[in-house]
């Protein structure tokens, strides 16, 4: 664990995906690969709704993340308690595993009070010293544009938050749609995001949110990892459809 690096998906939506193929899919391929997909839908004024706030959850879940709704105002905070917590979690899933193997399937509870103590104090240490790459997938459909200012916000708050830590930290900003194809590389990867603003300069709003595509090209971003290539012809070639009452198919690996 000292060595590893934890890899991340970070999407910040306000609503349902509407174009390609399933993100719940898509996040589930992403967890295969060893990346964690988190989830934070902002809301305004308006209500997220039933459809995103179960879209949300279940993207979360089979990426193996966690998720949050919040207002704009909440994000930058929201956005540096979910990648932390998310870390956290994946360390105690490797910690069990290796406790398991040792002391069984009672793993943790075998151990004394005390030893329990020692192994979460570990697991902080090893939160602070692991390697994270993290990905900000950032939606940018029409109904987003009154929330960039706070999402810049979120950018330069979370680079400063992991340049604080003492293992090594990177990430890079995308938005979705981009032009001409899902996904657009805002801020490559780096240790350094001051230019949060870059974000909004040559912006193009779009009513569409493909959310699972964007999901699958993220996953192309970080280094050793190769998407399947009959996966990769299905998603950029095919035309998804949705089932006649607005909802995506799932589309299975």
């Amino acid at each position: 664990m000292k060595e590893a690096t934890l890899r991340q998906i970070l999407v910040v939506t306000d609503g349902c995906s509407n174009s390609g193929m399933s993100p719940v899919a898509a996040a589930a391929l992403a967890r295969e690969q060893g990346i964690t997909v988190n989830v934070i839908g902002v809301i305004d004024k308006s209500e997220l709704g039933e459809k995103g706030e179960t879209e949300i959850r279940e993207i979360a879940e089979a990426g193996g993340g966690l998720c949050d709704i919040v207002f704009p105002q909440q994000l930058a905070q929201t956005v540096q308690m979910l990648t932390r917590k998310a870390m956290t979690r994946t360390i105690h899933q490797v910690v069990n595993k290796e406790l398991q193997e040792i002391l069984g399937d009672s793993g943790m509870t075998e151990l004394a009070p005390a030893k329990r103590v020692q192994v979460a104090g570990m697991v902080d240490e090893l939160g602070e010293k692991s390697n994270l790459n993290v990905v900000m997938l950032v939606d940018t459909s029409g109904s987003m544009k009154p929330k960039m200012s706070a999402v810049q916000q979120a950018i330069h708050d979370f680079s400063i938050s992991l340049r604080s830590r003492s293992g090594q930290s990177r990430m890079a900003v995308c938005s979705f749609p981009g032009k001409g194809k899902h996904l657009e590389v805002r801020i490559p990867w780096t240790e350094k995001v001051e230019q949060a603003h870059q974000l909004s300069s040559d912006l193009a709003m779009s009513g569409i949110t493909p959310t699972g595509p964007a999901i699958v090209e993220a996953i192309a971003l970080f280094e050793h990892v190769q998407l399947p290539q009959s996966l990769s012809d299905r998603y950029r070639d095919a035309h998804f459809e949705d089932d006649g009452e607005g909802n995506l198919r799932d589309h299975v690996f």
